[in-house]
């Protein structure tokens, strides 16, 4: 460990990039801390993202297979019945179990784990609540928020984004979905196997943007089996709350007049954003893009030399699976090692049924 400072590493975020560079470069021999503002280390993926919405989506299947398949394998008189409280106390177990082996390997590796808001106070210098800590390098793995339309705020009861749309309390009549990609492909996928009336407002020409054309209109037509009904080319321009309903103004693309849909629950997502509030970059001189991310080299550095950047707060797809790779490449180097992330064949997955994906160029 370096003479002057109390960690070889100080890893800020403790999703997918922060807890697998975390645990490479202990491993590697490095006195490493992690510090993320959640309890549960795991970040966005394992509380409120991957984990809980395969766990739904796994339920859900199954009752849509029940429902549907069943008597034509001769399996009669099935008549299942949506718990959805307990279906939710499954997906919180799921979740439960999976930060706990986390924090298992946290203890195993003798890395420091603290709960709190980090803030840059120099180059090898943070501090967690108020108090300093230093390091010989930090790494900032702060991840991803979800966007929010335009004078629209979520209160994850009525206007969701994916953490609110995990965790719904009922099934709602009807779910609008605004934005036609991953996230509201599968939630919305979700929320119809459990009987919501889901209509998906996109405002491209096609769903799935950044997939291939011709396999997504497949795609579409195998979602509107399932029930989902599309509105594609289609923009929201206005969402008043009414006292039983939500009102939604869309408008067509390049068209004038518009039209009302309404809704129980309106899910928006139209994407998601870096976040690095209350990082305090500038004290440290690094200053973010047009898009609010970082700026690194080839080897994740910023232009502070002493402090990196991986996952959702860099160019990139924002992929668990491509920060962890960036989380393992970079405890190599720290490490006085090589390592590589292959940018050209990160898989991209749309969970729903069928599954969607894509890997490598076009």
């Amino acid at each position: 460990m370096s003479e002057t400072h109390e960690f070889d590493l100080a890893v800020i975020g403790a999703g997918p990039g922060g807890y697998v560079c975390a645990i490479k470069a202990a491993q590697r021999g490095l006195k490493v801390l992690c510090v993320d503002r959640r309890e549960a280390p795991g970040g966005t993926c394992l509380n409120v993202g991957c984990i809980p919405s395969k766990a739904l989506l796994h339920s859900s299947e199954r009752l849509h297979e029940a429902e549907t398949e069943f008597a034509g394998l001769g399996i009669d008189n099935v008549k299942p019945v949506l718990n959805l409280g307990q279906m939710m106390a499954r997906k919180e177990r799921v979740v439960g179990d999976t930060v706990k082996g986390i924090g298992f390997l946290f203890r195993k590796n003798k890395i420091t784990f603290r709960v709190g808001e980090a803030t840059l106070t120099g180059p090898h210098s943070l501090t967690i609540n108020g108090e300093t800590v230093t390091a010989g390098s930090i790494v900032i793995a702060t991840g991803s928020a979800p966007a929010a339309l335009p004078g629209l705020a979520f209160d994850e009861k009525r206007v969701v984004s994916s953490t609110g749309a995990l965790s719904l309390e009922a099934v709602p009549k009807r779910l609008a979905v605004i934005g036609a990609g991953v996230i509201g492909l599968e939630l919305g996928s979700v929320w119809k196997r459990l009987g919501s009336e889901v209509t998906v407002i996109e405002y491209g020409d096609h769903i799935a943007p950044g997939f291939d054309r011709g396999l997504g209109r497949q795609f579409q037509r195998a979602l509107e089996k399932l029930g989902l009904k599309f509105r594609l080319s289609t923009r929201v321009t206005k969402v008043a709350t009414e006292q039983s309903a939500l009102s939604l103004t869309v408008q067509k693309v390049g068209k004038e007049e518009s039209e009302t849909l309404e809704a129980d629950v309106v899910l928006v997502a139209i994407g998601r954003k870096p976040h690095t509030q209350g990082l305090d970059l500038s004290t440290v001189g690094i200053d973010t893009d047009e898009a609010g991310r970082i700026p690194v080299d080839g080897h994740f550095r910023t232009s502070c030399p002493s402090i990196y950047a991986i996952g959702d707060v860099i160019a990139g797809p924002m992929l668990a699976h491509k920060a962890e790779e960036e989380g393992l490449a970079l405890a190599e180097q720290l490490a006085g090692r090589i390592g590589h992330v292959p940018y050209d064949a990160i898989p991209s997955v749309v969970y729903t049924q069928p599954e969607f994906a894509m890997v490598g160029k076009t």
